[in-house]
């Protein structure tokens, strides 16, 4: 968990801490009527969705998710709101059941992406199927049931994330819910075509979003580069400042000022890790182990026939969340020992990600990986070092 580094909001530092980095003991907490304030005009119907991408849990049940044929960001009220229950045990091949629910066989699907409701247990799938392209919502309990999450009639607010004037929203690569604001990175079919959405609390039904137009130095590249999307990202804050952290293909990791920028202006990131070319970063979360703050990444080894880092094409690193203190250093970024499974200090191949497709946070150093197994993927709870 990232103490005073978390937006601030209207509630007290702590409490919001633990409900953004998924406590449960505090999430219990967080009623119905709590969980409402995060949105505004809010809907009950169907979000008519048009494809289903990123998506993440905030406090309360809220349920955050892109989708990027519509450009729109839905956050869903599910409800869903406890008493806690873990996964039982590893979910084996859950990509056959998934299919099996949606009619198609597991190669007819493809999982967009993996969310944990901490304050129930339960993990949430966005899935398109690929025969027509219709998306859906599936969730999985801690029997490892598969079911669909009815979207027919639900508690929703919808935002638009705008393009310019002759622009479009070709996809949309992360979201997330910080203390004060909805945040979302896209990218664009424009020069400058890594966006950030920045949309202030409480949520309001068809409002549009601040856009921001990001550059970024890539250090293995060695230049300052604006079409490569932000991959992953969180948000983070240090010294009264506001910044996501985002990492990119290829693969720095980088953070971007938030603060008094005015709605189409562009926004330079400081690089200040490099994990090693070839790499895409997919999720990324952030967790506490013997005193120190940690940054998490699965990634996806992209040239994996070339080089491999151990058994899988999917891995994953962590690191020391002190290396995002740096005020300026895109050249001199800390660069990982790509020869080394560890190096420089506080940058580690953390062997729990091996094989990780998704991954998201349940509590503590607890997280939900959905795993690669020879074509088909497994689900589970496994634990940080």
């Amino acid at each position: 968990m990232i103490r005073s580094r978390l937006m601030k909001g209207t509630v007290s530092i702590l409490a919001l801490m633990l409900l953004l980095t998924g406590d449960p003991l505090l999430q219990a907490g967080v009623t119905k009527e709590a969980a409402s304030k995060y949105l505004k005009d809010v809907q009950k119907g169907n979000p008519d969705f048009k494809s289903v991408g990123k998506i993440t849990f905030g406090p309360g049940g809220l349920l955050v998710v892109a989708d990027p044929a519509k450009a729109t960001i839905t956050v869903i009220d599910t409800h869903d709101v406890g008493p806690l229950k873990k996964l039982e045990q590893k979910v084996s091949k859950v990509d056959v059941a998934v299919a099996s629910s949606l009619g198609v066989e597991p190669s007819q699907i493809d999982i967009a992406d993996m969310a944990v409701n901490s304050l129930s247990g339960n993990v949430y799938l966005a899935v398109n199927r690929k025969t027509d392209g219709q998306p859906a919502i599936l969730m999985i309990n801690a029997q490892g049931k598969v079911k669909n999450f009815d979207l027919s009639e639900v508690d929703y607010i919808q935002v638009a994330l705008p393009g310019g004037k002759d622009s479009k929203i070709r996809n949309i690569t992360g979201v997330a819910l910080a203390s004060d604001r909805l945040l979302a990175a896209a990218q664009s079919n424009e020069e400058f075509a890594n966006k950030i959405y920045s949309i202030p609390l409480p949520l309001t039904h068809g409002t549009s979003a601040d856009i921001y137009s990001a550059e970024t130095y890539h250090v293995a590249h060695k230049r300052w580069e604006t079409k490569a999307p932000i991959q992953s990202f969180v948000p983070y804050s240090n010294k009264g400042k506001n910044y996501i952290v985002g990492a990119f293909a290829c693969t720095p990791i980088a953070k971007f000022p938030l603060d008094e920028l005015q709605s189409g202006s562009k926004v330079k990131g400081t690089s200040v890790v490099e994990l090693g070319s070839g790499n895409r970063p997919l999720d990324m979360l952030t967790y506490e182990s013997d005193g120190k703050e940690w940054l998490l990444t699965n990634t996806f080894r992209f040239h994996w026939k070339k080089s491999m880092y151990g058994p899988s094409k999917w891995w994953g690193v962590r690191v020391n969340m002190d290396y995002l203190d740096a005020e300026d250093i895109n050249e001199e970024a800390a660069r990982r020992d790509v020869k080394q499974k560890t190096g420089p200090d506080g940058i580690e191949i953390v062997d729990q990600l091996s094989g990780a497709v998704h991954i998201d946070k349940l509590q503590k150093k607890e997280i939900v990986v959905l795993r690669d197994n020879d074509g088909h993927f497994d689900l589970e709870i496994t634990e940080l070092p």
